[in-house]
């Protein structure tokens, strides 16, 4: 991060907003549909994911806190009832676990091309569905497995995970305690992850933070204020156009991977 140039710190203070406004707007996309972005400024993922798995922990445990506190508040949860559905998250952290672990594994030591080329076509194939407006839906035991180990996987090598977590958590979780529920659940799958990073001496790119996080909070309250009016609407346009260009950037990514 300290030899880019002055132009790649602007676009990539910007994708910090974008990313925080994402996280904080939909509860979940900050990475997947910031990543491929930022792997465009510069094609280094050791770079940009432990910056990126900070900004999980800060904001993830914040929106949790608050989001538990409001509903507590307002009085949308019945007495002693949590807004974090415990008993489904500790069932589904033991299907995760393991592959969560081989993905960070992988991450650690597979080539930087590589790990970007698998980041863009798993990206690609999200695109498709947000193009199509055909989202991961799981319906039965078997797939509702299969989607956990993939996701589990697929957030141990990139932190984009979320899309096959969210279609298992959506057909189990009530709708009331899903936004946190997943949230708790970033937060320790990020953990996970910070520790390995910790062990193989990851930079965490540290003095960075001083500007980066800002940049995410600044789209982390933009986020919040739309929040209601993001999670009410019809989205699908808006999914669309987003997933028309998470295509274009990653057949660009794969391009300039392996030119």
């Amino acid at each position: 991060m300290n030899q880019l140039e002055i132009w790649q710190y602007i676009f990539i203070g910007l994708l910090f907003v974008w990313s925080g406004f994402v996280r904080s707007g939909l509860g979940f996309g900050g990475a997947v549909l910031t990543l491929p972005f930022l792997l465009l400024v510069h094609n280094a993922p050791l770079v940009f994911l432990p910056i990126i798995a900070v900004h999980l922990l800060v904001f993830s445990s914040f929106i949790a806190i608050t989001s538990h506190q409001k509903s507590l508040k307002n009085n949308h949860l019945v007495p002693h009832q949590s807004s974090i559905d415990w008993a489904y998250l500790k069932s589904s952290l033991k299907v995760m676990t393991i592959p969560k672990l081989i993905g960070v594994f992988g991450l650690l030591t597979l080539p930087a091309e590589l790990m970007s080329s698998i980041i863009f076509t798993i990206v690609m194939v999200y695109a498709v569905g947000y193009v199509l407006n055909k989202p991961f839906t799981s319906n039965s035991k078997t797939l509702d497995a299969g989607f956990l180990i993939l996701g589990g996987y697929i957030s141990g090598t990139s932190l984009i995970g979320a899309p096959l977590i969210v279609a298992v958590y959506a057909s189990h979780v009530a709708k009331h305690q899903l936004r946190d529920t997943l949230f708790v659940l970033w937060f320790i799958l990020v953990l996970i992850k910070c520790f390995a990073f910790i062990w193989a001496g990851i930079d965490f790119q540290l003095v960075h933070h001083l500007w980066l996080l800002p940049c995410a909070a600044l789209g982390h309250v933009i986020g919040m204020h739309f929040h209601e009016k993001i999670v009410n609407a019809e989205t699908p346009v808006f999914f669309r156009l987003v997933g028309a260009a998470l295509i274009v950037i990653s057949l660009m990514g794969l391009w300039k991977a392996w030119s």
